[in-house]
């Protein structure tokens, strides 16, 4: 499936790029929407009338090219929208474009999503990397007071951008670990008054019991929702797939408006744009985010004792070193069913494959070196947020692969170094915490961050190779 004539992608780029599709009529004099030349047909992915290699290159320039007012960026009048945050939010001097709190803070993905490395000096540019504090998203807030001080000025939340770098074997292994949560829930329902321990890959997620008529105790369960769905992207464990986060993140960050949101033909940002984003182009921004290669790992045998002793004082508890999945081949569904991922899927990738390159564990699934557990944890009131009072305190495990190349740290960049993250551990992390710092001798403190500083990002040649400059129809830009 994911080898085709060289032929056939040399024809079907010659007709994506020099056969718009669409009607530029609404356009002003030399002008066009950028996404005029992205268009792609869910019926031709699922059919495979698309090569990989341009899916993928289409998917990163849907992820890569900046969104303009023709392409529907930005909100129409206030007065056209549904009494909702998000619909109502106004914009700087009222340009309809910017705002920058919640969102409508930048054209394109690739803005918040683009340093490889912040190890180096300049930082290492890399598409699909972490954002640097100044491309911190805030979220949601009702009101900010930057006239005081203490922690009560803001009511949202600020987020850091994560990298997006082997985000596919992350997806992979949440749907594996739904699928298994939601048969344990079935064994309890067939067993009722059983309590029923809900174990995936390894890691616990509490218990639960069900009565005759199948109605379920779920007062047991931990560190995911009640239903059971495994939702490794968000830091608060929003999302179970890429695509459900790209389609939000499209709106909140542009104003983009997905078809799949809204609905075919319909404009509820009242800014005079339909169809803003395809189902298909979200297909191909969905797969070309899951199919950036993962980070590295090269341990020296310093980096290897930091290990061990990142293991002894419980770091290891949470941020699992690996875990593995079953199949190597990750789904793609339309529309998605977060309690079942084997619904309605369209589209299936081998992870072991170019470009994403997992290793393959024993059994034929892959190895996914990604230091979590994919599970919510109470990291303590030092960490809480003043947005939303039952998950303040609640984050899912930060992955750690990449962890030397990604500073700032935490939820929100505040951590400028690595001992600083650690030493802000609160709640269920305080126990690794406080052996981090009383337990382990300036030696070994030294020696645990070696090891980390061994968990690197990927090559910048091994980055997004697919994706080749293309200027856009700005003639003037060599």
């Amino acid at each position: 499936m994911l080898r085709r004539s060289q032929s056939l992608i040399i024809l079907q780029l010659a007709l994506l790029f020099v056969l718009p599709v669409g009607s530029f009529a609404q356009n002003p004099p030399g002008e066009r929407s950028a996404m005029s030349d992205l268009q792609m047909s869910q019926d031709d992915i699922a059919n495979e009338r698309i090569s990989p290699y341009t899916l993928r290159r289409m998917g990163g320039l849907v992820f890569s090219t900046p969104f303009t007012k023709l392409d529907g960026h930005g909100h129409g009048p206030v007065s056209a929208h549904e009494p909702d945050l998000l619909e109502t939010r106004p914009t700087l001097q009222g340009n309809g474009t910017f705002l920058r709190v919640n969102g409508l803070d930048a054209q394109t993905c690739m803005e918040c999503h683009s340093v490889l490395s912040n190890a180096v000096v300049p930082f290492r540019f890399g598409v699909g990397g972490v954002g640097s504090a100044s491309s911190n998203a805030m979220f949601k807030p009702t009101w900010i007071d930057p006239t005081t001080g203490g922690k009560e000025n803001f009511n949202g939340r600020f987020i850091n951008p994560p990298f997006l770098f082997g985000s596919g074997g992350v997806e992979l292994l949440g749907k594996e670990m739904t699928l298994d949560l939601q048969q344990l829930r079935a064994q309890a329902q067939q067993s009722p008054g059983t309590r029923v321990a809900l174990v995936t890959k390894g890691v616990s997620f509490g218990s639960i019991v069900c009565q005759q008529d199948g109605t379920c105790d779920t007062s047991q369960v931990e560190g995911v929702e009640a239903d059971l769905v495994v939702r490794p992207f968000g830091r608060k464990g929003e999302f179970a797939t890429v695509r459900a986060f790209d389609v939000e993140a499209m709106e909140f960050h542009f104003g983009m408006e997905s078809v799949e949101l809204v609905g075919e033909g319909v404009d509820r940002d009242g800014d005079g744009v339909i169809n803003e984003v395809t189902i298909g182009q979200i297909s191909a921004l969905h797969i070309f985010n899951t199919t950036l290669t993962p980070p590295i790992m090269t341990l020296s045998s310093e980096a290897q004792d930091g290990q061990e002793l990142f293991e002894h004082i419980g770091c290891a508890d949470c941020h699992i070193p690996s875990l593995t999945t079953n199949s190597p081949m990750l789904t793609y569904s339309f529309p998605e069913v977060p309690t079942d991922p084997t619904a309605n899927v369209f589209y299936r990738v081998d992870l072991r494959d170019y470009p994403a390159f997992f290793e393959e564990a024993e059994q034929g699934g892959i190895i996914v070196p990604l230091f979590a557990d994919l599970k919510r944890h109470d990291m303590g009131p030092g960490l809480a947020e003043s947005f939303g009072e039952e998950l303040a305190a609640q984050f899912t495990t930060a992955r750690l692969w990449g962890v030397a190349d990604t500073a700032p740290y935490l939820h929100d960049g505040r951590a400028m170094t690595l001992t600083e993250a650690i030493t802000l551990h609160g709640g269920e992390a305080q126990a690794a915490r406080d052996a981090f710092i009383n337990t382990l001798d300036a030696q070994e403190k030294e020696t645990l961050l070696t090891f980390l500083r061994s968990l690197r990002t990927p090559h910048a040649d091994d980055v997004a190779p697919d994706l080749q400059p293309v200027n856009n129809g700005r003639d003037w830009e060599h």
